[in-house]
């Protein structure tokens, strides 16, 4: 049974401009969201993320609020729709995919004239679930919610989380679980993949379309320059892979299907923060061939972007599409070197800086040293630094003093590095107590606990000391795979 009719009201002080329904139908499949659940509550709302589209936080507590956000009663002015895409799924083509459990019930057009996608996920079947219920778990809502805003707060380009609702049912994955519905805001949803079905699927006039839709949206500059907004594309897919490097942050599913064409953290699946420094690390347990590993990941960037040249060949040439992926490298290199140098206190460049950086990092491997707490110490390295490197202490200890000497002419850099390095990311075993307060009591108090302080990464949070630290024996070992 589809969702009523019916409007609530809703005061934005923004305005509803749907600009993704104006496209032809081809495009997508209008549809309400069908009524999911035998009991709806909000478990949690984001007054950060309403920020972004104008909705007062009062409305919250609005009855309307969770009818609205759960997709069973329609969005005033909005019209509703799912998106079809298609796409590369770990290197392979697996044809036609979609919003298969996501619903893009209004776009909004804030007071700064931004345009934010408003998007359900797990609000029920749609022609493109495939073999899926088009639900989503509390589990996995609870982190992307999270995982959205941590990364949002360490300043990397990121869709954003506005609220959880429970269904009050269960769902099956590989076992029964409560079911959820997030609400996602993005700039805007549009893949990677939208591009690979229209070409294709021979329709190389759809690939001009949407080409042309996004950039009088997002890419104004660009318009009439195809290969220069390609070259954009480039730039901003780089420097997302050199954020998320720097951070430490692996997507663990970037599928081209997953990857936003404006340059956004988008689809939060099996994410992981390492805890011990390993290139090596696989955040997913589905990924049984390391394809998406943290050291792979600038690599797979390029994969992508040499798979969006291939879907938009028909619209540029291909010398200017080799032209511009061969940016990619440099821009890439640019903006890590940015990061790590800033990681590490250091405003004037010198020659030596990526060889010190290296060594670190090669220290830090065989130490296994806690990538967080290595770089937040080190605006204060001492004795408790030096203690995360256990046996490889003493080679800590000999590139800590080349480090000072290197330093000693940068003046105080202890709270610009604070303001860089954060001291809280949201660990695997943080998240999961989070999800256990939820699921075992009902209790949403550690969820607002743990999303106030991965909004505020850089600040000390006096209290809440231990969710800096890495987990402990019984946290380990946490498992997160691709199922929601």
């Amino acid at each position: 049974m589809m969702g009523e009719v019916a409007e609530a009201p809703l005061k934005l002080d923004g305005r509803v401009d749907n600009r993704f329904a104006r496209l032809p139908g081809d495009f997508y499949t209008r549809m309400r969201g069908e009524r999911v659940g035998e009991s709806l509550r909000l478990i949690h709302a984001n007054p950060e993320a309403a920020a972004l589209i104008g909705l007062d936080p009062a409305f919250f507590r609005d009855p309307a609020f969770v009818e609205i956000f759960s997709g069973r009663v329609s969005f005033p002015g909005g019209e509703p729709l799912a998106m079809v895409y298609s796409g590369h799924q770990f290197g392979a083509w697996a044809g036609q995919l979609g919003d298969g459990r996501a619903l893009l019930i209004a776009q909004i057009r804030n007071a700064q004239g931004e345009l934010w996608d408003v998007q359900l996920k797990g609000s029920g079947l749609t022609p493109y679930s495939r073999f899926g219920d088009g639900r989503a778990v509390m589990r996995s809502t609870i982190r992307e919610y999270l995982g959205s805003e941590a990364v949002a707060a360490l300043g990397i380009p990121s869709s954003r989380a506005l609220s959880i609702v429970g269904t009050g049912e269960q769902v099956r994955r590989e076992q029964l679980e409560p079911g959820a519905i997030l609400t996602r805001l993005a700039r805007s949803h549009i893949r990677f993949g939208h591009f690979e079905h229209f070409h294709y699927a021979g329709k190389h006039e759809k690939v001009r379309l949407l080409a042309d839709h996004v950039i009088d949206e997002y890419f104004p500059a660009f318009v009439g320059d195809h290969a220069g907004w390609f070259g954009e594309v480039v730039t901003l897919t780089a420097q997302l892979m050199a954020e998320w490097q720097a951070a430490g942050f692996a997507h663990g599913v970037m599928n081209t299907d997953n990857m936003s064409i404006l340059g956004l953290t988008l689809d939060y699946g099996p994410y992981g923060f390492m805890d011990a420094y390993d290139p090596e690390f696989i955040c997913n347990h589905s990924d049984e061939t390391g394809r998406y590993s943290f050291a792979n990941q600038p690599g797979i960037g390029l994969w992508n972007l040499k798979a969006l040249a291939i879907a938009l060949s028909s619209l540029i040439d291909s010398d200017r599409l080799v032209e511009k992926l061969d940016t990619y490298e440099s821009h890439f290199v640019s903006r890590y070197r940015e990061r790590m140098r800033a990681k590490l206190g250091l405003n004037a460049a010198e020659e030596g800086d990526d060889r010190m950086i290296g060594i670190l990092l090669s220290l830090m491997i065989k130490a296994r040293a806690d990538y967080t707490l290595t770089f937040r110490g080190l605006s204060q390295p001492g004795e408790t630094w030096l203690r995360l490197f256990g046996e490889a202490r003493g080679e800590a200890d000999e590139w800590l003093i080349g480090y000072r000497r290197r330093t000693e002419k940068e003046g105080n850099r202890g709270s610009a590095m604070n303001r860089v390095n954060p001291k809280y990311v949201l660990r695997n075993w943080v998240a999961e107590t989070a999800i256990r307060a939820v699921e075992d009591r009902g209790d949403s108090a550690a969820l607002d606990r743990i999303l106030r302080l991965v909004q505020s990464p850089y600040d000390e949070h006096p209290g809440d000391e231990e969710l800096a630290l890495p987990p402990a024996p019984e946290f380990c070992g946490l498992s997160v795979s691709c199922s929601s």
